[in-house]
């Protein structure tokens, strides 16, 4: 598909337009990417469902953003060529923070390798005892660093963030981050669902902190039904991990091409997007 609109840049899964009067359209494929390699195979629907469940997040958490002076990049999901309606969205430029923004508010994935290893996760120090799908005393903020594609997402410590924004910018994002974390928690338990971990990206538009991206979807969240939530395993999710696991099952060893996946994987895996929107959100995947 080609846009009549200049390409700023192409990401992993999105694909960035330039749309004139400092405005950008973000379109959101069906690439699905899992150890810093964009896979071979897509997901149906996946563009549609990260669109539609940010839009729908953005609304709901405009109130915490208001509290915090901070605002959201969304201008429109509708005012949007017809050719990628529904998995596009018209968003202000602005001047991107160079962190990505973690929350964590459970122990899992890299978190818990790096907790048995140091007995915390970078500069954060955890209680003795977690195991993997424990949750947190209290949800944390480890940023890390935005990679090119290809490259790894490396967690860096406060102190690193505080080099990279400045003092003042980075306990902004530390608060903003850890307070739309909880808004999302509260809100995904209404659902029955855990929020296990997110990530958010910021940028600027003149001295105001806005939220940009996509907001807690599978693709930058961990989703765990909280029905069957028991920490001490890995926890069946509504996110990607299922994804993970199968390449892991695979024997691909991460540096050469990906496979393929196979039907019943992808079928799946958009089941569980889908599953993630309806449950989140109220609201049935047309």
């Amino acid at each position: 598909m080609t846009l009549d609109l200049p390409l700023v840049a192409r990401g992993k899964v999105r694909e960035v337009y330039d749309a004139g009067d400092d405005r950008l359209l973000l379109v959101a494929s069906d690439r699905i990417s899992a150890y810093d390699h964009v896979l071979p195979t897509p997901i149906p629907d996946k563009g549609a469902v990260l669109t539609r469940l940010s839009v729908w997040w953005f609304d709901q958490l405009a109130q915490v953003l208001a509290e915090h002076g901070a605002q959201h990049h969304l201008v429109s999901a509708d005012d949007v060529p017809a050719e990628v309606a529904g998995r596009a969205m018209l968003v202000r430029r602005l001047v991107m923070e160079p962190v990505e923004c973690v929350a964590r508010g459970y122990l899992s994935g890299s978190g818990t390798v790096e907790y048995g290893r140091t007995g915390a996760i970078v500069d954060v120090e955890l209680p003795a005892g977690l195991v993997e799908g424990s949750r947190l005393p209290e949800p944390v903020f480890t940023p890390s660093t935005k990679a090119e594609v290809g490259e790894h997402d490396e967690a860096i410590s406060f102190a690193r963030t505080v080099e990279l924004v400045g003092a003042q910018r980075a306990e902004q994002l530390r608060e903003l981050t850890l307070a739309l974390y909880r808004r999302g928690h509260e809100v995904a338990q209404r659902a029955g669902i855990v929020l296990a971990d997110t990530k958010f990206e910021f940028g600027t538009d003149g001295d105001v902190l806005v939220l940009a991206d996509e907001v807690m979807t599978p693709d930058s969240s961990r989703f765990w039904p909280a029905a069957t939530w028991a920490p001490g395993a890995v926890q069946p999710s509504y996110d990607k991990q299922y994804v993970r696991d199968w390449l892991t099952s695979s024997g691909w060893d991460r540096q050469s091409p990906p496979p393929e996946l196979p039907e019943d994987v992808v079928a799946a895996t958009r089941e569980r997007y889908v599953a993630a929107y309806e449950a989140l959100t109220g609201s049935p995947f047309a």
